[in-house]
């Protein structure tokens, strides 16, 4: 099965699409685009990104891969959006033990 990098390229490579442009309205460099395509664990948003830019749906490619198993130091995420959800949870405490600090 292919990760989410190899869906990638081969879309934009059917679709035509210069990996130059593409890099230059994502506001990413070349490289940035040729090491996507190596990356399996590609986010769902730069996806959308991506084939909204070379009017492609991957909504086919998207349902057959799996989720993520994200490891953030001692606890394990089977879906992405539990990952983000718990992260951005995470911070939000810090920042306002920050705030209670600076008061």
């Amino acid at each position: 099965m292919q990760h989410r990098g190899e869906i990638i390229k081969e879309a934009v490579y059917k679709s035509g699409f210069p990996i130059t442009e593409l890099a230059k309205r994502m506001g990413k460099s070349r490289r940035w685009v040729y090491l996507l395509f190596e990356n399996p664990t590609v986010s769902i948003d730069t996806i959308l990104q991506i084939g909204t830019l070379i009017h492609y749906d991957f909504a086919n490619e998207i349902e057959t891969i799996k989720p993520l198993v994200v490891q953030d130091s001692d606890l394990t995420y089977t879906k992405e959006e539990d990952y983000w959800k718990n992260k951005y949870l995470k911070l939000l405490e810090e920042y306002n033990e920050l705030l209670k600090k600076n008061k």
